[in-house]
């Protein structure tokens, strides 16, 4: 039986995916019904935002009846009826995957993205796919293929990007996930200027085949880039996480992916670095305020809460090396990159990166997490300067760098490590800051379970 009331369907939405699949799984809603509230939502919404930016909805109601049948017949599948969207860069069968480029304005795969696959076979309802930066490139969600995406909490503000699009459907109530991707940032920024959660994973855990510059494909790998969830609740980061984690062809003939438990349940068991200050980017005073917040909330849980370790790699170095490792791979593959490194340059890179993970590694038998910002301050107003190099941002009234916030995705994307964004506060503008988690290789069921238990300190 349906829940009587229209609105009680939004409500679910708006609560996320965990208590849609419930509320299906229940009986309480079908996935039709939780589908047609989503759509509403779109229509009525997101003229003003401009995230949901390719809408399939016929074939979302298709894949909502059949969701509905599959329960009928008894399946229990995790993501059972929950409607939700993806990223413009993950490759959906018959829509088109531009990257915000005009020249493949008109590319239209064949096939789904393997994370698309996964997300389908777990029962996931999808609506379509939401905007992007141009090339997956800036930290807002611009494009001249689809236009630009506001933040629903200000529109004069980004919502982030190159996720940015996910974010803001989220944020808005759109939709109750989001699957998107991150090389520097592109989860976790969104994730903090819309106030949602959002996780990336360790490398090599979540499948990127099909997330690739259009018309190109590249086998599983090391890649810097991963994709990943947003949501609304750190538990729905959770279910996604599970329905996407494991092996791919051809690694599947191979392995089998068993990742440990988090290690701890309780607050008090939980050993972190508070960091609130980078030496190559600056941080607002509301920023580190808010983990200075966190930092004494943690002790007072019974938490050991430290400031400073001799065991932090070197935070600059680590900020220029990986600035070094994107800018090259950009240069390899999309318009307007450049590099100039050598072959020589490039393998002593992938040997500096191999000396950050045996540092982490040591790091963490002294630390379960280190909490940082995932950007220097909250969501930033919209910018018109094409040239990264020339933009600024004023921080506490001060001019900075824009491209220099890169230092704080840098800690965990150099060596592949798991780090999660989960909501903070509000500075005095009300706009949303997160705190960033980072945790050891493959140990990302950690990083997501302290942002649940950050969430429920919160209220």
């Amino acid at each position: 039986m349906s829940l009587s009331s229209p609105n009680t369907f939004e409500d679910l939405i708006t609560q996320g995916a965990s208590a849609c699949a419930q509320a299906v799984a229940d009986g309480q809603a079908s996935a039709l019904e939780l589908c047609e509230a989503a759509i509403g939502r779109i229509e009525t919404l997101d003229g003003a935002i401009n995230a949901v930016v390719l809408r399939d909805f016929d074939r979302a109601r298709e894949q909502a009846r059949a969701a509905d049948a599959a329960r009928a017949r008894g399946e229990r599948l995790p993501l059972l009826g929950v409607p939700m969207t993806v990223k413009e860069s993950f490759n959906v069968a018959g829509l088109p995957t531009s990257w915000g480029l005009p020249p493949f304005k008109d590319f239209r795969p064949q096939a789904d993205a393997v994370a698309v696959q996964r997300l389908k076979a777990a029962g996931a309802v999808i609506l379509g796919k939401t905007n992007i930066a141009m090339a997956l490139a800036d930290w807002q969600s611009v494009n001249p293929v689809y236009g630009r995406t506001v933040n629903p909490l200000d529109a004069s503000r980004s919502p982030g990007g190159s996720s940015g699009g996910g974010a803001a459907a989220l944020a808005a109530g759109m939709v109750a996930l989001e699957l998107g991707s991150d090389l520097y940032g592109s989860i976790r920024v969104p994730a903090h200027f819309c106030g949602v959660y959002g996780h990336k994973p360790s490398v090599g855990v979540l499948p990127a085949r099909g997330h690739d510059f259009p018309g190109t494909q590249m086998e599983p790998g090391d890649r810097p880039g991963v994709v990943g969830p947003l949501a609304r609740r750190a538990e729905d980061l959770e279910l996604a996480f599970g329905a996407l984690a494991g092996a791919e062809v051809p690694d599947a003939k191979g392995w089998r992916l068993a990742l440990p438990a988090p290690r701890h349940d309780r607050l008090r068991d939980w050993r972190v670095l508070v960091l609130d200050q980078h030496p190559a980017c600056a941080t607002s005073q509301a920023m580190r305020g808010a983990l200075d917040a966190l930092a004494g909330r943690l002790a007072r849980e019974g938490a050991k809460v430290a400031r400073s370790s001799e065991r932090l790699p070197k935070l600059q170095d680590i900020a220029a090396h990986y600035a070094t490792l994107v800018t090259t791979l950009l240069g390899a593959w999309e318009p307007g990159g450049s590099t100039t490194l050598s072959a020589h340059d490039w393998i002593r890179l992938m040997g500096t990166r191999d000396q950050y993970r045996v540092q982490w590694r040591a790091f963490f038998e002294e630390f379960d997490a280190l909490l940082c910002p995932p950007f220097g301050c909250a969501a930033f107003a919209h910018e018109e300067n094409p040239d990264w190099n020339a933009r600024q941002l004023r921080i506490d009234g001060q001019p900075t760098p824009y491209g220099a916030q890169g230092a704080w995705s840098s800690l965990a994307s150099m060596a592949g490590l798991p780090a999660t964004v989960a909501p903070l506060a509000r500075d005095e503008e009300g706009l949303p800051l997160g705190v960033q988690i980072i945790g050891p290789y493959l140990e990302d069921r950690s990083t997501i379970a302290l942002a649940r238990l950050l969430g429920e300190l919160a209220g």
